[in-house]
């Protein structure tokens, strides 16, 4: 096995090899440290780094038993989950140098299964809009989106195989789309939030990065515990249902042009492949997302808000003044119509195994003073939905594009089964 290349191996790939012992974690641990050494100072993926401490891990890990199915993967951390070992400061300066008492859950989970911890990841502040100092690695003046800034492009750039993220709005599909790799985000409530810095309990989701869908399925299969998401290449033909939403005048031509290509690459392939228009009696999704995140949002930061308003950004500030004009008895208003929104949203599902729809407006937008636009994330993160993005084109600017499938509540292991047949066809 080629040492010089170990950091570009994918996940799964490493995984296998790690368990037969055809690789120590020491080598790709210090394969993945050479890549960050020679490329971070330009990318920033990264907040926390402690080589020395990855490595003694590492020998750890190889001079004993195997851990799990992540054992010896090197893991990067996004700074919005609690590490015992390493500082945690949720992207805000309010929190420089916190150590936290223990691991969040799902940091927990991951070690748990043999998970070498490489670092933390760079977060937006609070997980929200204000950016932090990552660039897209495939062009550092471009945007690597956020919130979950540092994992996407960490694992785009090969400094490790698989990275934790977050989504309230679009963080983990908006960062995938935008440096070209796959993200999963699971089916609100499949993985533990505990120890992770809670902004919407409506919204929030913790999922994450790999390289292929069979990388995100072994991460998902130890967040949720559900082996069933390994079965990644078990799909038989799906029914596809082509989903635009009613945001689709906001797809560049870029994206228009990979939902063509998609179609054509499926549609003489799936059992079936047709037009999918949400609802016509549904509400403003995307309008719903932003309140019903703006006001909880307000009400989980309230400590902060409240106590350290001059040390927040001042797009944070202004979201909080609007906030907290929000009604309760209207916030419980959203919340219904959300929930009548997810039944009949639902009922698609019974054509459609899965929807196939944008997961950007566009290349990575150039600059790095703002992370894009999670106009075409919104809906599906309001209604709780499982969506894994696929990378397999480039668009006029030679930067990644692609598309995102969303599958029925609960149904994460079909997600990703499909989402491996789909990919295979749109990669060829």
């Amino acid at each position: 096995m080629n040492e010089s290349r170990l950091n570009q191996l994918g996940a799964w790939q490493a995984a296998r090899a790690l368990a037969r012992r055809e690789l120590l974690a020491e080598d790709l641990a210090r394969a993945c440290l050479e890549r960050v050494a020679a490329r971070d100072a330009d990318v920033r993926a990264f907040v926390h780094l402690d080589p020395d401490a990855v490595l003694a891990q590492a020998r750890s890990l190889d001079a004993g038993p195997l851990r799990g199915p992540l054992h010896g993967l090197p893991l990067g951390v996004k700074d919005l989950f609690d590490t015992v070992d390493m500082p945690t400061a949720y992207g805000s300066p309010i929190y420089a140098g916190h150590r936290p008492a223990a691991d969040a859950a799902a940091v927990a989970l991951c070690r748990e299964a043999g998970a070498l911890v490489l670092g933390k990841t760079v977060t937006t502040e609070f997980a929200y809009f204000h950016p932090g100092p990552t660039r897209n690695p495939h062009d550092l003046a471009h945007t690597p989106g956020g919130s979950s800034s540092g994992s996407a492009a960490a694992v785009a750039d090969h400094m490790l195989p698989l990275a934790l993220g977050t989504q309230t709005a679009g963080s983990i599909i908006r960062p995938a789309a935008y440096c070209g790799v796959v993200g999963y985000k699971p089916s609100l409530g499949r993985v533990p939030r505990a120890g992770v810095k809670s902004l919407s309990e409506a919204l929030d989701t913790v999922g994450g990065f790999g390289r292929s869908v069979r990388d995100v399925a072994l991460l998902g299969a130890v967040l949720t515990g559900d082996q069933r998401l390994l079965e990644a290449g078990a799909a038989v033909p799906p029914r596809i249902g082509l989903c635009s939403g009613p945001d689709a005048a906001h797809a560049d031509a870029d994206v228009q042009r990979a939902m063509y290509e998609a179609s054509a690459a499926l549609a003489p392939h799936a059992a079936a492949f047709a037009d999918a228009p949400l609802p016509g009696e549904l509400p403003d999704l995307v309008g719903l997302q932003k309140a019903v995140m703006a006001f909880e949002m307000a009400r989980a930061l309230s400590h902060e808000r409240l106590r350290h308003r001059e040390r927040l950004s001042e797009r944070l500030r202004a979201l909080f003044d609007e906030a907290v004009l929000i009604p309760g008895a209207l916030h419980a208003m959203h919340l219904a119509q959300a929930a009548d929104a997810q039944r009949r949203v639902d009922a698609m599902f019974d054509r459609f195994d899965v929807l196939l729809a944008p997961s950007a407006t566009g290349e990575a937008p150039a600059g790095t003073t703002a992370t894009g636009d999670p106009l075409f994330c919104r809906g599906w993160t309001l209604l709780g939905l499982p969506c894994i993005h696929l990378p397999f084109r480039t668009g006029t600017r030679g930067l990644p594009v692609g598309l995102q499938l969303v599958c029925r509540f609960g149904d994460d292991h079909r997600l990703l089964a499909i989402a491996q047949w789909v990919h295979e066809r749109l990669t060829r």
